[in-house]
């Protein structure tokens, strides 16, 4: 059973034409390569939180707890949610209580997927 153009013409008794080669190329050619340049070129889109470190314990690196506030789904009253992130500090510059912006990035560890990119208040 044939699939490609070039199959069936061999099938039929005859060479494919080299235009028709060429036609059944191109628009292979031209779809491939736009959509490739503009997949690469597209920016990434990072998640961006604030929080306070709550631990500097280990050696560039802190975890920041992240407070966000939701609804209850019954009670429809607002609930305080924390998250634990743990954080690459590169210069070991956070202290315990700082108030600082974390980004996300590729998994630096097996818990490491954020990094700090700002200290925005020290802790007193």
């Amino acid at each position: 059973m044939a699939r490609t153009r070039e199959t069936k013409e061999q099938a039929a008794g005859g060479e494919p034409q080299a235009a028709d080669v060429a036609k059944a190329a191109a628009p292979v050619a031209a779809a491939a390569g736009p959509a490739t340049v503009a997949a690469s070129a597209a920016p990434r889109r990072v998640q961006v939180k604030v929080g306070k470190v709550v631990s500097n314990k280990m050696e560039k690196t802190v975890i920041v707890t992240v407070e966000n506030t939701t609804t209850h789904r019954l009670y429809h009253r607002y609930m305080k949610k924390t998250s634990k992130f743990a954080a690459h500090d590169a210069e070991n510059r956070c202290a315990v209580g700082d108030l600082v912006e974390i980004v996300s990035s590729r998994p630096l560890s097996r818990s490491k997927r954020w990094r700090v990119r700002e200290i925005l208040k020290r802790a007193e």
